[in-house]
């Protein structure tokens, strides 16, 4: 759904109507109808708008979603509010997935570049650790954004790019930064997707959780697990599959869940034993799903799923 508040409020300022509008640009009553709606308006009606107005188009409407943690984040990620739900979701996730990677930052060393973009790391800190901690932040910020669209392997991509970018990875040819991997990898003694095998295993695997209706808690845990065991990228799969959990826990209004650093020997056993033993992986993201809850009770934020 779209808000189109601060057009109305132009519109007031210039002393004229919508259907004044009509007739000055010549658009029609229908287009009219749609900001009635909260209907979203073509890129080129919003120019002429705009152009009218002497303002930019992405001035005049924005998006209000129905997830109202979402939309929480996104409005205290545009006002840039300190200290809010969005503040902690970005440090506390940040912190918990780079540190299960084996990240040196601590959780205080991850606030501090979150909210003064400087460190005080002392002797021995590896800079892609640092760098890294940036990027989850922008990709969180990705998240957020496009967090009500369809799953795809591009935006898949594009988080794997955000989070590995200007990375010491970055410079290594056969990495590929933001495309599936080229060398074959082994994770935890247990062979993953071969290479020439990871593009039509992705679509596979998209295609068919895309085609569900209806996607629960369960479903983001199976296409977790799945991704996992693919592992279509040389490294960061872990980072991005717990990314993609998040976005998608945002598109379908459901409580996202965090795996803390603590519980990644629970975390890791899940996805090991996962065709033998749902259970414990389901049972990890649940207790993760809690740890969320317990952030939104610090901003009285209730939810029912």
């Amino acid at each position: 759904m779209y808000s189109y508040e601060y057009l109305e409020t132009k519109l007031a300022a210039k002393g004229i109507s919508k259907t004044d509008l009509t007739h000055e640009l010549g658009i029609s009553s229908r287009t009219i109808a749609k900001i009635g709606k909260g209907e979203k308006l073509s890129r080129i009606v919003l120019q002429k708008i705009a152009d009218y107005l002497s303002c930019e188009p992405e001035d005049l409407c924005r998006v209000i979603s129905d997830n109202p943690i979402l939309q929480r984040l996104r409005e205290e990620k545009e006002t840039k509010l300190s200290g809010g739900l969005y503040h902690e979701l970005q440090v506390r996730m940040a912190y918990n997935s780079n540190h299960m990677e084996g990240s040196t930052l601590s959780e205080e060393q991850t606030r501090l570049i979150f909210e003064t973009n400087t460190i005080d790391a002392g002797d021995g800190i590896p800079v892609d650790d640092i760098l890294e901690t940036v990027h989850h932040f922008r990709a969180i910020d990705y998240i957020i954004d496009h967090a009500e669209e369809e799953l795809t392997e591009d935006g898949i991509k594009e988080l794997h790019y955000l989070l590995k970018h200007d990375t010491k990875d970055a410079s290594l040819s056969w990495f590929a930064v933001g495309d599936y991997k080229q060398r074959a990898n082994v994770v935890g003694g247990h062979e993953t997707a071969r290479p020439i095998d990871v593009p039509a295993r992705m679509k596979e695997l998209l295609a068919s959780y895309n085609a569900k209706s209806d996607i629960s808690i369960q479903d983001i845990i199976t296409f977790h697990s799945d991704f996992e065991h693919i592992h279509p990228f040389q490294d960061g799969n872990g980072r991005v599959g717990r990314l993609i959990a998040l976005k998608e826990c945002f598109r379908w209004n459901i409580v996202p869940f965090i795996i803390e650093d603590a519980k990644k020997s629970f975390y890791y056993r899940g996805l090991s034993e996962w065709e033998n033993e749902r259970g414990y992986l389901t049972d990890t993201c649940l207790d993760g799903q809690d740890t969320f809850r317990r952030l939104l009770d610090m901003f009285d934020m209730e939810t029912d799923s």
